[in-house]
């Protein structure tokens, strides 16, 4: 009983990594950008890589392929460790989702970043937002001048939202690189890397 509530504990003290801002959030540490910027799905990605081991891995697809990885991180760490370097989880910020929900989701997203970082890891901030409410902490935990990832998928539906939360986060953080899933909108500003959705698809299993 002891050790299950030890084990219990564990699971629940996720203060272990240097916080920011009122909320606490942990931090993910600024690292320079990869030369020659190419992802795969985490969904794609396997235990035995060999051929996209050049890859960095993103998590833009639906919430439940990766919602294991905040409550057991350790079950995919020797997995993910075999690429070049992932973003975090894109736990979702949907603009009519509860705002603790949405704290939460930005919460988990830094936390497994400082994770993988702890463990040697190369990681780069997936950055979202709802509306302007959520600005309040949906930049936390990312330093100044970091590589940061936004994802492209849906936000043609509501482009004035994307850009109002796309220039909040560059007055924010002023990313050194933007890693962009999907082709920008024309007026977005920065050093913009923009991958393409179905190249990152274009994987053979």
């Amino acid at each position: 009983m002891h050790s299950k509530i030890v084990r219990l504990k564990q699971s629940f003290l996720r203060s272990e990594y240097q916080c920011a801002g009122k909320w606490n959030i942990p931090i993910v540490k600024s690292q320079p950008l990869c030369n020659d910027v190419k992802l795969i799905a985490c969904s794609d990605t396997k235990s035995q890589e060999t051929k996209y081991r050049d890859c960095g891995v993103h998590f833009f697809v639906d919430d439940y392929r990766f919602e294991h990885i905040y409550d057991h991180p350790e079950k995919t760490l020797a997995r993910y460790s075999l690429y070049k370097f992932l973003l975090t989880p894109d736990y979702s910020l949907y603009a009519d989702m509860p705002l603790w929900r949405q704290l939460e989701n930005v919460a988990k997203n830094r936390w497994c970043g400082a994770y993988w970082q702890a463990q040697g890891l190369t990681v780069y901030p997936t950055v979202s937002w709802g509306l302007a409410i959520s600005y309040e902490f949906c930049f936390d935990g990312i330093e100044q001048n970091s590589v940061v990832a936004v994802g492209m998928i849906g936000c043609k539906k509501d482009r004035l939202n994307f850009m109002r939360g796309y220039d909040a986060m560059l007055e924010k953080l002023s990313p050194s690189a933007i890693i962009c899933f999907g082709t920008p909108f024309k007026e977005m500003r920065g050093n913009i890397i923009s991958v393409d959705y179905l190249a990152s698809r274009k994987v053979v299993r």
